[in-house]
């Protein structure tokens, strides 16, 4: 956290959850993510994360029915759409949650609530313009962006910046 004055998003894939918050937050976490499945309250969770002084997000497997954000999504600041099954890189983005980031697009604009709509998974130019035009507003790219080695970074940056 010293290093840099970016946004730190963290996103955590561990249950239980709650015992972690503080950890996180006090190591400069500026979001926490968490998933409905990682503990037995989420809006308790969300509670304890803005109480913590951080910005809250929920994320969501592949599997994961955007009505999980059903009684949360007033208290949230992020939603991530998982568009793979998390737990290795390079895997290939999985069309159906297209429809998924369409709908909750449209409960955040119907909500009138500044929520970022964020998508990870299988990330490259061509889906991220289809996640795009699907709603989102934030793009997770990893294998995309680290393809070819250090030398290729920026390239690989910028390409998917004019997505």
């Amino acid at each position: 956290r010293p290093h840099s004055a970016k946004t730190f998003d963290v996103h955590l894939m561990i249950s239980p959850i709650d015992q972690f918050l503080e950890d996180f937050a006090n190591a400069g976490a500026d979001v926490i993510t968490v998933h409905p499945e990682a503990g037995p309250h989420l809006h308790r969770t969300i509670q304890r994360i803005k109480s913590l002084g951080k910005r809250a997000g929920v994320s969501l497997n592949p599997a994961t029915p955007a009505k999980m954000l059903d009684y949360v999504l007033e208290e949230i600041d992020l939603v991530l759409v998982m568009s793979v099954n998390p737990g290795f890189g390079g895997q290939s983005f999985i069309a159906s949650q297209l429809r998924k980031i369409e709908a909750i697009r449209k409960r955040i604009d119907k909500l009138g609530k500044p929520i970022d709509l964020e998508v990870d998974g299988g990330i490259d130019v061509a889906t991220a313009k289809l996640a795009i035009e699907a709603g989102a507003d934030v793009l997770v790219a990893g294998t995309a962006t680290f393809r070819g080695g250090p030398e290729a970074y920026a390239a690989n940056i910028a390409a998917l910046r004019g997505s």
